[in-house]
């Protein structure tokens, strides 16, 4: 059973609430970008982060990106749902953004919250050499609202063990369902994911 309460852990239900117009589009990385469907729809959003690449997470497929020189876009078709299989495309997505020289990359879905936090974790990890436990802490230092479905933690959760052989997070059973919990640090320090 876990020791974090089970209101820390659910908090992440009045994260809507966090959503400022300042937000709709967080920077992850110098030139990495998480953000929802109205920012990847928006001209000066894209041309004052320099966006070269627009990976569409959002399930939708003819959306009206603003004409710019160079522009590309790589969609990922993937509901957000538990059963969507998202992991087949943490690969070529991270060789997509590594690739991506022109300039900055937007990844978004409809909110910015599961689809395209789950797949910058991917990249992360994979690109950045870091844990799962840190990609999702520094996601969330950056965009406090994520909340990837349980599906895709299980599924970054087989990533980063292919990845480093190793697991940082589990999935724990609580009153409110089976949610994510990082594993304790070498220190004690148990860290509670916010989904």
């Amino acid at each position: 059973p876990s020791r974090c309460p089970s209101s820390w852990l659910w908090s992440g239900l009045l994260a809507p609430r966090l959503i400022r117009a300042g937000m709709r589009v967080s920077q992850v990385l110098a030139r990495l970008y998480l953000g929802d469907l109205d920012s990847a729809l928006n001209s000066a959003v894209l041309t004052s982060r320099n966006v070269s690449l627009i990976v569409n997470a959002s399930g939708l497929p003819d959306l009206p990106y603003p004409a710019a020189d160079g522009l590309q876009v790589l969609h990922v078709p993937v509901q957000d749902q538990p059963h969507a299989q998202l992991g087949q495309y943490f690969d070529p997505v991270t060789e997509r953004i590594q690739q991506n020289q022109a300039g900055s990359t937007l990844v978004h879905c409809t909110a910015g919250r599961s689809r395209s936090a789950a797949l910058v974790m991917a990249y992360l990890m994979r690109s950045e050499g870091l844990s799962l436990r840190q990609a999702h802490e520094l996601v969330l230092e950056r965009r406090p609202f994520i909340r990837p479905n349980a599906g895709f933690w299980r599924q970054l959760m087989e990533y980063e063990r292919e990845l480093s052989g190793r697991n940082t997070v589990r999935m724990v059973r609580t009153a409110a369902g089976v949610l994510p919990e990082a594993l304790q640090n070498t220190d004690g320090a148990e860290y509670c994911v916010n989904i």
